[in-house]
This record gives C-alpha cells, structure tokens and sequence, in this order.
C-alpha cells in the first residue's frame, strides 16, 4: 500500500488511512494503552458525526458491521458512567478533548444564520485537520446545550508548532540547576517535592519543525506537547478558521462567532476533577497536583510549583505568579524593618519627652487651646490630646527618617532583582528569542465590524480594515472628557468628606464635651481621632462605589475607541484605570499628607472653605496620625474585601449556575458540562490581579513614611493572595487559554513611575507632616536646656493669640478668666510691632525642612543610581546559560543535518554504484549478442 506523505502511515485503496480493527487477535476488544492515543477509530463515529448520530449511537444498537458491535456496545453502551462522567476523551475513549464550544439553539430570526454560521465554521475545522464531535442536546444536564468537542491530532500539533515557533527539547541538558542557595538547608519546609517542583528535567530545546522529527526527543506523541500548548494551538486555529462571507467581507474567528452568539462559549477542557486524582488509562491529572500542591491554604508558608503552572496555563498565567511570589518574598525583608522600627517607637513611647509635656498636668493641663471652630467650639486644655501624642510617636518618632530612605533602596533592589528573576525566567521558559504573542497583534472582531475603509498593510502587504483618524478623533475627546470628569467627580467625592468632616466635627466636639457617659473615653477618643475615623470610612465606601461603576465606564470607553488589536485594547484600558483608581485611591491621602492644616491661617484670620467652614487644622502632634488612619482602613479594607469577593463572588455564581443546570437528575454531569458551568476566567482577569497588586505597592511605597506596618499588611495579604487566585483558577473558573509573555509589560514602567514619586512623597511626608524636623531645629537652634535639649518644645511650638482680637461672629460666647490661647504655627505674639506675623523660627524651619527633602532626595537617588549600575540586569550565571544553549543547540543541529546529509550521500552513491553495474551488464550482453 502507498504512505501518507509526511506520516509513513499506509494509505488504503480509496487514498484514506489504513483503519485497525477495534479486537484483537482473539476477537476480544482492543484497548488502549495507558499514554497512548494514536490508535485511529471507525468513520462510523469520528470527524464526520452530526448531532443525530451521536445520539444514535448511545441510544441504539449501531447498524454498521458486525464486527464492531460488541466494541461499540462495551464502549458506548455498558460503560456509559465510566466514559463520560469524567472522560476527557471522545466516546471512543482514545482521542483526548482539548477544546469545547457550546451553543443553544436560537428561535429568533438568525437562527438560521447562526446555524449556517456554524456548520461552515465546523466543515472548515475538519479541513485544518482537527476532529470533531457532537454532543446532542438531549444528553445535556440542561437539555438544551449543545457540546462540540475538539481534538487535535499529531499531524496538526506538529504543524501549528512549527508556525507558532514552538520551542522543543532536542537533548538533555548539561547544565545543573541552580537551586543551591545560602541556608538552603534552613528552607527545607518552605520547599515543595522535587517531582512538584520540577516536573520535567531541564533540556537544549529548538524551535520544532515537522522535517526533523527525528532530532526532537518524542517518546509519546500523546503527551509530547504539554496541555498548554495544545489549547493554544487549537484556540490559534479557531481564531483564525473561516466561517463565511458576509456584506462582501470575509468574517473568520471564533472570536466573532462568540460576539454574535452564534456559540455560548469556547474553553479548553481542564484535564480532570480536582478534588482526585485521574486512574488510568486518563493522562496525568495535572489540576489535580497543582490543587495539592498550590491551591491548599494550608499550603501557605509554601514554594509555588511555576513550572507546573506554566505547563498547564501557560506563560502568561505562569508569569503573573512569578511575579506575586517574587513581590511578596521581598516584603518580607521591608515588614521586618517596619516592624522593628514600630516596635522601636512602642518601646520608646513613654520616654518621649513632647507627649510627657503634653500629658503633664502642670504644662500641658495649663495650656489653653484657641477653638477648633466658630462659636460652638469651646477653648480647651493641651493635656486632652495627651493619648492621641503617645499614639502619634508610634509612627512619627527618630527611626521614620531611616524607614523612608530604607524604602527608597529597598524599592529599587526590587525592582532590579526583579529584573534578574525575569531573565532567569525567560531562560528557564525558553522565552529568550521571545516575539509578540500573535494572538495580542491580531485584530479584534469589533475594529473590523466597525471599518468600513480598507489598506494595504506596509508590512504584510495584504488589504486589511483601516480606521482614518478622523473617525477616531470623537471617540478621543469623549474618552479624555470622560475619564476628566470621573477625576473631577473623585475630587469632588473627597471634598464633600471634607465637607463632612467640617460640619460634624463641632456637633462631635459640643456633644463629646457635654455628654457625661463619654466622660471615661475622651482622653483618647477626641473629636479629631472620631472625625477622622468616621471620616476615612465614609471616604473607603465612596471609593468603592466611585470604582464599582468606573470600571464598567472605563470598559465601555475602550470599546467605543475601537482599538484595533487586543494589546491596544490593553494598554488604553489601563491608561484609563490606572489614571482613575490613582485618583481615587490615593486622593484623599494625598489632602492629609500635603495640604491638611497647612493653609487654616490663624485665629482671628482663618481661612474658609467655600466661605461657610472654616479649614481643617491638624493636632498638635501633627498629621501624620489621620494620615496613618486613613491609610490602614483604605488599604487594609481594600484587601479584606478584594478577597472576600475574589473567593465568594466565583464560588455562589457557580452554585447557582450548577443548580439551575441540574435538572433532569437522571442525566450525566459530564466533565465537559461541569466545566461549562464553571465562572469564565476572561481576557482581561490577570488584567485586574495586576491592577490590585500595583494600587497595593503604591501604598507600600508612596506613604509609608507614616505607616511603617504598611509592608507587613501587604505581606499577609499577598500570602491569602497567592492562594485564593490559585484556589479560584483550579476550581471555580474555566481553564483559561494557554497564552505566552516574558515580562510584565506595561505593569513595568508604571512600578518604575510609583517608585520615582515614592521617593518625593516621603521625603515631604517626614519633612512637612511628621514632626521631625522643628523637633530638630528646636535641638539645635533654640533648646536652652543642656541637659534635657528638648524641654520646653511643646511651649515653643504654640504662638499666643489675645482673646480680644477674636472677630464677634467667631469667639465663643461665655466670658472667661483667661486673656489668651494658644495654636500651632510660629508667628509673633499679640505685644510684638508685627504681631501674628510668621516668626524668624519659621522660616528656619521651612528651610530645614527644603534642605532635608533636597538632601534625602538626592542621597536616594544616587543610591538608587549606583545600585541600578551595579546589579546587572542579566545575570552572569544565566547569561553563561544563554551562550552555552545557544552554542550546543547549533551544534546539535549541525551534527543532525550533516549525519542526514551522509546518509544521503551514501544512498546516492549505492545507486550509483547500482546504476554502472547494470550498465556495464548491458554492454557485455550487447557483446556478446554480436
């Protein structure tokens, strides 16, 4: 019999492969064997089934030959349950499913185009080579669903992994892993089983190609190309499969078909439950593993298993976690630093002599404050602040300086160790050589839905949909006016909280004064720390609104702009997100940290807001305790409940889809219906994770001058992180399609950017809000004391106003024995020729306090400089890792073609040798004859 071209298979005489019979010798049933799919099955039931038949052959005796009957009878009939309850495979319990679509059946007026849609779309895959069958409605939990099952055969994998440029091993490697760390021994805990960790050995690898199959290391073709890779090659065919011509336009892409609903969804088939593990003759259950060694919380002190991952999402997944495990193994080192200069200003506490000041009867309970408002507000004793000045010292004592420049040097050794795991990562992931994703650079069904001009493309050279600007040019102001007008309403959100705080703060300090019950809690519950408080809550559930409906504007803008691939798409998307959540999230802190009490004025001369409320001043132990408020409930609510509706939002959409589906009790739950009824992962879920993780490292970085204990949250957080974005991938969200990248991307820059302002930010936070500098100009300059420099700061520290200069429509209206008040600012007293004017120590300060954010400044960023210069971004061991592939795979591949082109040499010369002998017969036959 003739070959298949390519396949050394033996064709039959009608041109199609030779077909095994399904019994064996003995006439008994030819099973498969474990790892093992290349066996072909009967046309009866392969490519060509329709709905119809599929139902047939479960339903009824087949009428094909006898000799099938009894395998067709075993495999469809008598181990129904056992083949399709959990079977990845088709009926045939060979050919393994690596991709579903679903449909329903539509009674509107495009049935009939749908339908259409679809069986062209099916004819044209079976034309690429991929194998298809049916599922019918009738055998659905919902009756009503159909299941189209795709299988890709080896002749296609090898095809596709060669335009796709898939990467193979060609040999062993030679080179040892380096796990060896210092203390390697002291992580043993920490460390996952060696088969978890590394589930395959290392190899030379090379881009596939179907001519040299014989170079590639294939012991079985079944499992020779990892899950991730086989869906990705089907989801390459399906994105780019026909499906008709329509309005003269030529529509491909199930992308499109999606779009118009001709199918309900397309996912690949996760490889089995999750909660056992697979029995032969089933593959390897890979989710079951990583649900074992990854998605267990108990799991939480654990390595992550990324080869594992990447095999089985792919590099885009696998990349995102990399990157959260090397995010969160750095806090580690900043929460202990903050820890221990938290613990410091704990220790430290009582001895600090300004909240010994202020809490002493006889200085602080002998200072008279002016009022914090008009008229309702009474004077009042410095001594009432005395717990809110113990708490201020937590987190603004001598070790906030060394935390800020601190987090200054530790946020650049992230960033360039980052760098160094990428590379050693796109080594490991052989995504050195690595190009765009096609599949980002391809155009989106909605850009050419839209495109009613067509161009040459100066690269391609083909005629492709073009969008002149000018069509574009609306869209982008209404985009840009758009997101401008969410800012201003943040802005506007932020003001009215101001607003808020105004108003309420006179009705809690009258009520606070007057009601005797609270008479035990003042000392630490003042009306500025109950404003505040309530303050910073009704700003976090404003934020969540605001980002509730931004996110679905901001989704809806995007699309209108018609980006016209999936990565522009992207991009403009997180332009716009992270502009706003910037806003919204950061807003507030940056009114505490940088404007709050900085502009109030001075009594008798406040200034006003909106005219009508007078502006907020800090405590007299400065702002940075609001701040430090404002900044644990947004963060720390912002990840309780980020988590909580990343674990419960899945969990209760996939009970109530599944007990809707279940219906007809008596019918399977197949393992293709389980899947479908699993929450869609979607293109843009890692989109969010990354967006949650930046916010997060933004108020690790940008404020955390004033929360030391900033890292350590971040850190917990990111532990339940790690877990609850595994748990959610492996059980409660369809198997996303397998996708390449070796960076972050864009995630990138915007880290580099958080981490240039972080540097500013702090530096104004220590010098403007915390009240470290006029402490040390008070030491320096002004303390008259030698013994105990810092008495007497708490006194220096207030100006006095005269009662008799306050404006009638503010002073408070019962007389008082006392002639003055005291308030925060340096300015001249009432008997000086410029009285309330700012004070010559004033203007000391402001220029400590220039000088410090200039030196700091300065002093970080040459560290960061020289750090950035000294760590490479490329290691050297990986970079000698590089090299030595590069050099061995040339040389594998040289010493491949040259031993091919001996053998064909050999070949040529036997026949040439042949060809004379018989040649040199003829004429001595000849000679003879005559």
């Amino acid at each position: 019999m003739p070959e298949a071209p390519g396949t050394g298979k033996k064709l039959n005489r009608c041109g199609s492969r030779e077909i095994p019979s399904p019994l064996g010798q003995d006439g008994t049933e030819r099973r498969p064997t474990p790892g093992n799919s290349r066996v072909v099955t009967p046309d009866l039931y392969s490519q060509d089934l329709n709905s119809r038949e599929s139902s047939f052959l479960i339903s009824e005796e087949p009428r094909s030959a006898k000799r099938y009957n009894l395998f067709l009878r075993r495999r469809l009939m008598f181990k129904k349950d056992e083949q399709s309850k959990d079977s990845i495979f088709f009926r045939d319990g060979i050919r393994q499913i690596d991709f579903v679509l679903s449909y329903v059946d539509d009674l509107k007026k495009e049935a009939e185009l749908k339908a259409e849609r679809r069986k062209e779309f099916e004819q044209n895959l079976r034309k690429t080579g991929l194998e298809l069958e049916i599922e019918d409605k009738m055998n659905s939990e919902d009756g009503k669903t159909y299941f189209v099952k795709i299988h890709a055969p080896w002749e296609v994998l090898v095809t596709y992994a060669e335009v796709l440029g898939i990467k193979m091993p060609i040999k062993e490697s030679d080179i040892p892993r380096a796990d060896k760390i210092p203390f390697s021994c002291m992580l043993g805990p920490l460390k996952l089983p060696r088969n978890v960790k590394h589930p395959h050995a290392e190899y030379f690898t090379a881009q596939f190609t179907r001519h040299r199959q014989e170079l590639f290391l294939i012991e079985d073709e079944s499992s020779f190309f990892p899950s991730s890779s086989r869906n990705r090659i089907v989801y390459y065919i399906l994105s780019r499969c026909p499906f008709g011509i329509e309005d003269g336009k030529k529509r491909f892409g199930i992308e499109r078909l999606l779009n118009s609903h001709t199918y309900s969804s397309a996912f690949p088939l996760h490889d089995g439950q999750y909660w056992k593990p697979s029995e032969p003759p089933n593959p390897v259950n890979e989710r079951y593993t990583l649900c074992q060694n990854w998605a267990r919380f108990s799991y939480f002190y654990k390595e992550q298993p990324f080869n594992l991952i990447r095999d089985y999402y792919g590099e885009k997944i696998g990349i995102y976690f990399v990157f959260l495990g090397f995010y969160t193994e750095m806090l580690f080192f900043a929460a202990i630093v903050g820890l221990a200069c938290f613990i410091y200003g704990l220790l430290s506490m009582h001895d600090n002599s300004s909240s010994t000041e202020i809490c002493d009867p006889e200085i602080g309970g002998q200072i008279i404050m002016c009022p914090l408002c008009d008229v309702m507000c009474d004077y009042w004793r410095l001594n009432s602040t005395c717990w809110a000045s113990k708490f201020s010292h937590l987190f603004d004592n001598e070790s906030t300086v060394f935390f800020a420049i601190f987090m200054g040097i530790w946020v650049t050794l992230f960033l360039e160790f980052w760098k160094q795991r990428q590379a050693r990562l796109e080594y490991e992931w052989d995504l050195v050589d690595f190009e765009e994703e096609q599949q980002q650079l391809q155009l989106r069904p909605e850009f050419e839905a839209m495109c009613t001009h067509r161009k040459v493309n100066a690269v391609t050279k083909e005629v492709e949909p073009y969008l002149p600007l000018c069509s574009r040019i609306p869209w982008y102001f209404l985009s840009g006016a758009t997101v401008t007008l969410w800012m201003s309403l943040v802005i506007a959100c932020m003001v009215a909280v101001i607003v808020y705080r105004l108003s309420v703060f006179a009705t809690f300090a009258s009520f606070m004064e007057t009601e005797a019950s609270l008479k035990h809690v003042r000392s630490f519950l003042t009306p500025h720390i109950t404003t505040s408080l309530t303050g910073s809550c009704l700003n976090f559930i404003v934020i969540l609104i605001l980002n509730f409906f931004y996110e679905r504007i901001s989704a809806w803008i995007t699309k209108m702009e018609i980006p016209r691939t999936h990565q522009e798409y992207e991009s403009s998307l997180t332009l716009k997100m992270f502009l706003f959540q910037f806003v919204n999230f950061y807003s507030s802190c940056f009114y505490v940290a940088f404007f709050k009490g900085k502009f109030v004025g001075y009594p008798g001369k406040y200034t006003y807001l909106f005219n009508v409320w007078r502006s907020e001043e800090c405590d007299p132990g400065g702002c940075l305790v609001e701040l430090t408020t404002q900044l644990t409930i947004i963060m720390t609510g912002k990840q309780i409940f980020g988590n909580i509706k990343e674990a419960i939002y899945p969990l209760v959409l996939n009970w109530w889809r599944r007990r809707k589906a279940r219906t007809n009790s008596e019918k399977l739950y197949s393992r293709w219906e389980q899947d479908h009824d699993l929450e869609t992962f979607g293109s843009l879920g890692l989109f969010y994770e990354y967006l949650e993780t930046v916010i997060q490292f933004g108020f690790v970085t940008l404020f955390v001058a004033s929360f030391p204990l900033a890292p350590l949250l971040a850190l917990l957080n990111n532990i339940i992180e790690i877990r609850v974005d595994a748990w959610k991938l492996t059980t409660q969200y369809r198997r996303p399609v397998a996708a390449k990248a070796h960076s972050i991307g864009v995630w990138q820059d915007i880290l580099y950017g958080m981490a240039v302002l972080s540097v500013a930010t702090n530096a104004f936070i220590v010098a403007f809000t915390s009240d470290m500098i006029p402490r040390l100009v008070y030491y320096y300059a002004y303390s008259k004391n030698a013994i105990q420099p810092m008495k007497g700061y708490v006194n220096n520290s207030l100006s006095i106003f005269l009662i008799a200069d306050f404006p009638n429509h503010t002073v408070p209206s019962e007389k008082r024995d006392f002639t003055t008040c005291r308030y925060r600012d340096y300015r001249n007293p009432p008997d000086h020729e410029e009285k309330y004017f700012h004070s010559m120590q004033y203007w000391h300060v402001l220029a400590a306090k220039m000088t410090f954010i200039i030196i700091m400044e300065h002093v970080v960023f040459l560290m960061k400089f020289l750090l950035a210069w000294m760590i490479p971004d490329v290691p050297k061991d990986v970079a000698e890792r590089i090299k030595r592939e590069k050099l061995m795979t040339v040389k594998i591949l040289h010493d491949f073609e040259l031993n091919k082109l001996k053998e064909n040499l050999r070949m040529n010369s036997s026949d040439f040798a042949k060809h004379l002998i018989i040649q040199e017969n003829k004429v001595q036959l000849a000679k003879s004859a005559t």
